[in-house]
């Protein structure tokens, strides 16, 4: 009897929609009663379309980011996994839930005892966790907080599951990558947005008040989202920054490179080395000289210039690793003069960085980088 059931201590929550409990239950039991229920058609004995299930389909990209998250030091899912009990299972003519009482301390916590046998709780919502979590290590604890309706019709289940997913607000990229500030250790996230913050406030910067630190233009001078600043640089700095950035809370250190791996990433070594002024200091002297080489394009918001905000600074940034390993000297600062010397060789003024000549976009942001590309000369 004892491994028959799975007992959830939980408490009784009364809403609009009917009663349900709130519990704590191990990802392993979860992963042993559960089961998701996808949209399908099928074609019936009249080859009539029905439509069953409610839930969609598993994303593969997202179920391997999961399977990566669980195992960071500091994991957490602390929203509840929603599920749905059938209390009476007519095929196997038995019950899947039953409900006692365990008094503590003058209390009555209510327990729910669930039949531990596949198939007995569908899943609602957190079916990307649940098919995550199965590349969680064996050595790692992990409760699950979940929400159980008990007889749940499909109607109830469909309009849970609508309007969770359809309620959710995407967060502004720009607003994750600032809230890196308040961590504790280092991280490229954290590096990038502390760089992105020193560009946009220093005087004499190139980047004076041009990011948007939030996302969100206050004036018509901030042309650059911090999330597409952050983004362009974080690829020098690594090439896994959620892995590194767990390395680094767990007291690890960040790997040296070398080669072919220390030209694709040129900025890894400066951040493994706690250096991060340096990279604040190559990028600071490549885009003063971009602004000495195209003072109006680059300084300038008139409609039509594209130079000075996503388009061309993403091109800007590509080009930004060519133009620094032409000079062979890796681990370096190059300074301003030397950067320079790069960009006199290029015959583009500053009224050709326009949308006829670059669409804003990636086609754009290939086509001047291509563009930059010819008139490289390696020193």
């Amino acid at each position: 009897m004892k491994d028959e059931y799975i007992e959830v201590k939980c408490f009784p929550i009364i809403q609009p929609i009917g009663k349900f409990y709130i519990g704590v239950i191990s990802w392993k039991d979860l992963n042993k009663i559960s089961f998701a229920d996808q949209r399908r058609i099928e074609k019936g004995e009249t080859n009539i379309e029905n439509h069953f299930g409610i839930q969609r389909r598993l994303s593969t990209k997202r179920v391997k980011e999961i399977g990566e998250y669980v195992n960071f030091a500091d994991a957490t899912f602390p929203t509840s996994i929603i599920l749905s009990v059938n209390s009476y299972d007519f095929d196997k003519n038995q019950r899947n839930i039953e409900l006692s009482n365990l008094e503590y301390q003058g209390f009555n916590i209510p327990i729910l005892k669930i039949r531990n046998d596949k198939n007995v709780a569908l899943i609602i919502d957190g079916q990307h966790r649940i098919a995550g979590l199965k590349k969680l290590s064996d050595s790692i604890d992990f409760d699950l907080n979940v929400t159980i309706f008990i007889d749940m019709d499909i109607e109830d289940q469909a309009m849970v599951f609508a309007t969770i997913n359809k309620a959710q607000t995407k967060v502004n990229k720009s607003l994750v990558y600032d809230l890196f500030e308040f961590s504790k250790s280092r991280s490229p996230q954290k590096t990038c947005h502390n760089i992105a913050k020193l560009l946009n406030r220093n005087e004499g910067s190139p980047f004076k008040d041009k990011i948007k630190m939030l996302g969100n233009a206050e004036d018509p001078l901030e042309t650059i989202t911090q999330a597409t600043f952050v983004e362009s640089i974080i690829k020098y700095i690594s090439k896994e920054p959620k892995i590194d950035r767990d390395r680094l809370k767990r007291g690890k250190k960040i790997k040296l490179l070398t080669g072919k791996d220390l030209i694709f990433r040129p900025f890894q070594n400066f951040f493994a080395n706690d250096e991060d002024s340096k990279i604040a200091r190559i990028i600071f002297n490549y885009f003063k000289a971009v602004e000495l080489k195209w003072p109006d394009a680059w300084l300038k918001v008139d409609r039509g210039n594209i130079l000075n905000r996503s388009t061309g600074f993403i091109a800007l940034m590509r080009f930004l690793r060519d133009a620094y390993n032409s000079f062979n000297r890796t681990n370096e600062i190059i300074s301003i003069e030397e950067f320079s010397s790069i960009f006199k060789n290029i015959d583009l003024k500053d009224t050709e960085f326009n949308p006829e000549n670059f669409i804003p976009g990636s086609g754009g942001q290939v086509a001047l980088y291509n563009k930059l590309k010819t008139f490289l000369v390696e020193l």
